[in-house]
């Protein structure tokens, strides 16, 4: 409990004072992505580090994920949420940290984490690209130009996610 609460905290401050030096501003959401990063950081060794250890990958991982957000924002990949960030480069972050702060850190350990980081991702990769295939071919990957336009919230679900609000003068 104590690794997760520290690394999560750790993380919402890192992020904000990245956010707060590259962009200008404390960006909340910024903020709660670094929470999320925090924890997607520390959960591969959660059972094994002290309390420093967790505040400072939590740290890193927020800085980490207000980093990757931007990179990902520039090269236009779609990602509104910053999942990519998160879980990709965060969990990734957080399976190295294993093998500099857990219990058996060390040169093996780093190792063993990239051989295991990149079995992951082949098989991840592999598998959502013939899944994807499959899905392509049976029912198709995306919605019509209209709908895109629209917005999925309306036609997969009858709602408006972000409705436009107007003063009450203008209702």
């Amino acid at each position: 409990l104590v690794t997760p609460c520290l690394a999560a905290a750790a993380g919402a401050v890192g992020a904000m004072l990245t956010a707060w030096t590259l962009l200008k501003k404390p960006d909340l959401s910024m903020m709660l992505n670094g929470v999320l990063a925090g924890l997607v950081g520390i959960t591969a060794g959660a059972d094994q580090m002290a309390m420093g250890s967790s505040i400072a990958i939590g740290f890193i991982a927020g800085v980490l994920v207000v980093l990757s957000v931007i990179v990902i924002d520039r090269i236009k990949i779609d990602d509104p949420v910053g999942a990519i960030s998160v879980h990709l480069v965060c969990g990734i972050w957080g399976t190295l940290a294993v093998g500099l702060f857990g219990g058996l850190a060390g040169g093996k350990q780093v190792v063993s984490q990239l051989i295991g980081i990149g079995a992951i991702g082949a098989f991840t990769f592999v598998f959502a690209f013939v899944l994807f295939l499959v899905v392509k071919a049976v029912m198709g990957l995306r919605v019509s130009p209209e709908e895109e336009r629209e917005g999925l919230d309306i036609g997969e679900h009858g709602n408006e996610a972000y409705p436009y609000f107007q003063p009450m003068a203008e209702r």
